[in-house]
């Protein structure tokens, strides 16, 4: 039986009091908070960096997940973990030696993972998957919230878990899949059908009044699958 976690995404929270907005999503259900970096080069968007991570880590009683849509990897990613990052997942476009991003992330203490967007081959797992935590699937092409699911995002979240189930039986372990973007109460439960674990949303959380009523929606509709 597969665990379920919600990582809402602190890109659609309200900045002017991120440490509320984390605790009050925690204490709504939530099970990891997802933190989305981008660089305005590799994606065409401007975020937030380490000093931020740092400043919700006294906030943040789950684990923070780091999502760099960055280029180069190596310097940021090192600077997450000091920040206190628990995990963080890069794309492999990104990197010059995935191989080497993927040491030095464990090295520094922090799960490690590598993100697809939609047209991005997962051929990058072949080599690596030794050390790899978690896979990430993108649904949107990266770059800015609150946009529509890409239906065909499945065909690939289901070859992912074919790959993670086969090196699994094979070797152990564990691997996350998670999934990010348009993920919302009424496509939770096809996404974990075609085997993700691990759900990311943002504009679907942050963007309503109660947080918990829309968490508890999506946790009724993944109840379902068990």
């Amino acid at each position: 039986m597969r665990t379920f976690r919600i990582a809402p995404s602190i890109l659609s929270a309200d900045f002017s009091c991120l440490g509320q907005e984390v605790r009050d999503v925690i204490a709504a259900g939530a099970d990891i908070i997802h933190f989305d970096v981008m660089d305005n080069h590799y994606v065409p968007n401007l975020t937030i960096g380490p000093m931020v991570c740092e400043a919700i880590r006294p906030h943040s009683a789950a684990p923070i997940d780091v999502h760099l849509m960055v280029k180069p990897v190596d310097s940021l990613a090192a600077a997450f973990a000091k920040a206190g990052a628990d995990i963080i997942t890069f794309h492999p476009e990104a990197s010059e030696h995935v191989d080497r991003t993927l040491g030095l992330i464990k090295d520094a203490g922090c799960k490690a993972g590598l993100v697809f967007n939609p047209a991005t081959s997962l051929s990058y797992l072949d080599h690596v998957m030794d050390k790899i935590d978690m896979v990430l699937i993108m649904s949107v092409n990266p770059g800015f919230g609150g946009q529509k699911f890409i239906p065909h995002a499945l065909d690939k979240v289901r070859e992912a878990r074919r790959r993670i189930d086969e090196y699994t039986a094979k070797h152990g372990g564990e691997v996350w899949l998670e999934v990010d973007g348009g993920i919302k109460a009424d496509n939770i439960r096809a996404v974990a059908e075609a085997g993700a674990d691990t759900f990311v949303a943002g504009s679907a959380i942050y963007g309503q009044d109660n947080y918990k009523t829309v968490i508890d929606a999506m946790r009724a509709e993944l109840a379902q699958l068990r």
